[in-house]
């Protein structure tokens, strides 16, 4: 086996970075021959193509060596979600993570897990409900008032894009888009 470098892939159509694995020479040279992204699996102690299994691959758009040539930062163009876990990015911020695992676990006092089983009218009940109330403590109540009443508009507004099967990313994404 061949020293091992750093693979950053990077989403080329959002800039957003959505894993880092580890490529030896037959990693790289795979996924410059087939144009999909490949990599040395230190567990397994194999090569292995992202998306094997899953069926979510990265096409390769370009693969660029750093100065020194111990890591390289892939482009490429995601077929569905990156991480293992459904996300778009293994890159996800926690709350969104720990939602996922609570919606997979699904125990039956899991305010997440009954929450999403009640649907996308439950949440989106719940998201008026929250944003009156940060729109009040905003108006008539403390800085910490409004910081608490707005987590829980935050964490009903990503339990709504879950119940509709849509990942916060595409929310930035189309962001990004707006600023052009």
């Amino acid at each position: 086996m061949s020293d091992l470098r750093a693979a950053i892939v990077q989403d080329d159509d959002t800039g957003r970075v959505l894993m880092l694995g580890w490529m030896d020479d037959e990693a790289l040279a795979a996924t410059r021959a087939t144009g999909y992204v490949h990599f040395f699996s230190r567990s397994r102690q194999r090569l292995w193509m992202k998306g094997e299994t899953s069926g979510n691959t990265l096409r390769v758009v370009e693969v660029v060596p750093d100065c020194d040539d111990d890591a390289v930062l892939v482009r490429a163009r995601p077929d569905g979600p990156t991480c293992h876990d459904g996300s778009t990015s293994c890159f996800t911020p926690w709350l969104w993570r720990t939602i996922l695992r609570r919606e997979a676990e699904a125990a039956p006092t899991s305010y997440v897990a009954t929450s999403l089983r009640a649907g996308t009218s439950f949440a989106a009940r719940k998201v008026g409900e929250e944003a009156v109330e940060v729109a009040v403590a905003a108006l008539s109540e403390s800085d910490e008032r409004v910081i608490s009443e707005a987590a829980d508009l935050w964490f009903h507004l990503l339990l709504l894009l879950r119940s509709r099967n849509l990942d916060p990313a595409a929310v930035e994404d189309e962001l990004r888009r707006r600023q052009r």
